[in-house]
């Protein structure tokens, strides 16, 4: 929106100043003599109102296109080269001739194109030197420059005062003369000459006395008694006089950039390796934040080392606990870095800071074949006053490094630092990422496989809790229907965590699903179970299992127990553990397996509870690290017995969440119970 409103801005200026050079064309075609007092003064004032507009559109135009003051120097050349030959050819074909001799209209209309051809050019220089004077100042300058504008405008006008009287020109004289001392003083403000390279104040220096010269060349043309000036002061005495003021101004605004250009030569050089140097830096940010690979940032690193710090190679390695490894050299090779790394590092010896090595020293005790370096700067890239590894940057030449270079090694050691953290950083980052999409996929694996509702029966009532850690555990449970009075259950816990473990748990569901329909045994369908998961499970994963079928007519409870958790018999006020032998199914496919399972049967009694439950209840720590063990949880099953089981597990759950409160749980919690009704 900001940029819309410039453009109008700017094209109106365009515009008003069309609109008055049109009507300063026209009136000159009808009154080409300005004969009259009053027709001169008009046209005075219409050629400062056309120089002004375009001044004010030329200043915006520029401001806003041109960055380079080299391009501004150029083009303002180009026009006072412009001016010189339009004079020259008009002073030699007009001065031999008699055609500039009496008024007539082709005449008058050569003289007002040649005007306007001086307006444009000398506008434009004139809005050149503006931008230059502004140009890097810290300052603000402007009353300077608007003083100086001030009797430009006096100056033009002061010619009006001797259309009254030819005799009355000492205010002309005097504000011409004040002019010329503002731009003496406002051609000093050449800031911008500091920030130039060095290659760029070589072509300054010759194009500053050129250009001194043309102008002082063409000034010299304007004030002498030729053709040219007679049809600039016949066209508008303020012309001629702005002209030649500008003129003026060329001549001394370049003088004084050649010398300040010259006095600037002996440190261009310093002032080009520091401004590379912020460049570098500058560079190096933009890559810390926009490439996440540290070689090609360790790459870039030991190439701008190389080229800002006048140093012939350079190398980074990485420390890590037990080794050094190179990461990136130039210049060099990575065996004969790796030698001299290893003679400077090999001792164990660290440097907290940057250090400089006079490598004759050490050289007898290496053989770096083929690069023979005279000192080694090593700078450590450090992050939170730990040592990752070390940047070198290395001489053939006998002049040591400088206070200034070891800054800028130091500095480029501390991006790789900054860069080498946010690698990693950013690695863990992604790696985080995986993983929660991993158990964003196990959760969904879970949850579907676990049931969404309890079977119910007259006789038997049944609760099911199940509490998902926030690392996905392996916990499982289900139950099926055998027929109208037997009713299977499982109860499990895949070995692991996260998606590896909800796949396994995905399997045990569908092996458990199958087996159930064709066995009703549950040590063998345990056995079976076993024999069906060698195919897939793999030395590191197990899974503990309950398997058990209770008779809804009558009971009777049958199960076996594959390593996991022991069942809890609740009968009146007693409670007690059930553990039948067993391991874990994938523990061992041999026929021992099979021999260490025992089949229990428990006959159940009116409002005798079972409860099943994984090891997330026993194994839950609170802030002590203490685990809320069995004890516990035997005691809120006997105090709430009389209670529903929905209630039950509620408690169970209230009481673990207030002993865990200050602890983070990293277990699944299952829990699966039972109560036989028998007066249903």
């Amino acid at each position: 929106m900001r940029n819309q409103l410039k453009n109008i801005a700017r094209s109106r200026g365009l515009e008003n100043a069309i609109l008055l050079s049109i009507l300063l064309f026209l009136f000159n075609l009808i009154f080409p003599l300005h004969d009259s007092v009053v027709l001169a003064i008009i046209n005075e004032l219409l050629v400062f109102l056309s120089v002004f507009f375009l001044y004010h559109y030329l200043h915006q135009f520029l401001n806003a296109k041109v960055d380079s003051p080299l391009t501004l120097v150029l083009n303002a050349g180009i026009l006072a080269a412009l001016i010189f030959f339009i004079v020259s050819i008009t002073n030699s074909i007009l001065g031999s001739s008699d055609s500039s001799k009496g008024i007539g209209f082709f005449n008058s209309l050569f003289s007002v194109l040649l005007a306007f051809v001086f307006i444009g050019s000398i506008v434009y220089i004139f809005s050149t030197f503006r931008e230059l004077f502004f140009l890097r100042q810290k300052k603000d300058l402007s009353t300077f420059y608007n003083t100086m504008l001030i009797f430009f405008a006096l100056s033009f006008f002061s010619n009006i005062l001797i259309l009254f009287d030819s005799s009355f020109d000492y205010p002309k004289d005097a504000f011409y003369v004040v002019t010329i001392v503002l731009i003496c003083l406002n051609s000093t403000r050449v800031s911008w000459i500091a920030f130039l390279t060095k290659k760029q104040k070589y072509y300054l220096l010759i194009i500053s006395v050129i250009l001194s010269t043309l102008f002082g060349i063409n000034f010299a043309t304007f004030i002498d008694n030729s053709i040219m000036r007679q049809i600039i002061y016949t066209f508008s005495p303020g012309l001629h006089t702005l002209m030649s003021l500008i003129m003026i101004y060329g001549t001394i605004n370049f003088g004084i950039i050649f010398f300040t250009t010259l006095f600037h030569l002996p440190t261009a050089e310093a002032f080009d390796r520091k401004a590379e140097e912020v460049s570098s830096l500058m560079d190096l940010t933009n890559l810390i934040t926009q490439v996440f690979d540290f070689k090609e940032l360790a790459e870039t690193i030991t190439t701008i080392t190389t080229r800002v710090c006048n140093s012939d190679s350079a190398w980074l390695v990485l420390k890590s606990d037990i080794n050094i490894e190179l990461s990136s050299v130039h210049n060099i090779g990575y065996v004969d870095a790796d030698k001299i790394t290893n003679n400077l590092l090999g001792s164990g010896e660290n440097y907290d800071s940057i250090e400089i090595v006079q490598f004759d020293s050490i050289l007898s005790n290496t053989n770096a074949g083929g690069q023979l370096f005279k000192s080694i700067a090593i700078a450590p890239l450090k992050v939170h006053k730990k040592i990752n590894g070390y940047l070198f940057a290395a001489r053939h030449r006998e002049n040591n490094f400088d206070q200034d270079e070891k800054k800028t090694v130091q500095a480029f050691a501390d991006y790789a630092a900054v860069a080498l953290e946010n690698a990693k950083l950013i690695e863990e980052s992604i790696e985080k990422e995986r993983l929660e999409k991993e158990l964003d996929v196990a959760r969904d694996i879970q949850k579907k496989i676990l049931p969404s509702t309890v079977p119910t029966s007259n006789r038997l009532e049944i609760s099911a809790l199940f509490v998902p850690a926030f690392e996905v555990g392996g916990d499982y449970y289900d139950f099926f229907e055998l027929s109208n009075d037997l009713l299977g259950f499982v109860v499990a816990d895949v070995s692991g965590k996260g998606i590896s473990s909800a796949f396994i748990m995905a399997e045990v569901k569908g092996i458990f699903e199958s087996l159930s329909k064709i066995i009703t045994n549950p040590k063998e369908l345990l056995i079976k179970a076993n024999d069906t998961l060698k195919r897939s499970l793999d030395k590191r994963n197990f899974v503990t299992a309950i398997y058990g079928i209770i008779n809804k007519k009558n009971g009777t409870l049958n199960f076996a127990r594959a390593g996991h958790t022991p069942i809890l018999l609740c009968s009146g006020e007693r409670i007690q553990s059930i553990q039948p032998p067993g391991i874990g199914l994938g523990l061992d496919y041999n026929p021992g397996f099979a021999s260490s399972l025992k089949e229990m049967e428990i006959q159940l009694k009116n409002n005798d509870i079972i409860i099943c439950y994984s090891d997330g209840i026993p194994e839950a720590k609170n802030h002590k690290e203490e685990d809320f063990g069995y004890d516990r949880l035997d005691n809120i099953v006997l105090n709430n017995r009389e209670k529903s089981l929905d209630l039950i597990s509620n408690e169970v759950m209230k009481e673990l969440s207030l002993f865990s409160k200050n602890h983070s749980q990293h277990d699944d919690i299952t829990l699966v119970l039972f109560k036989w009704n028998q007066n249903n």
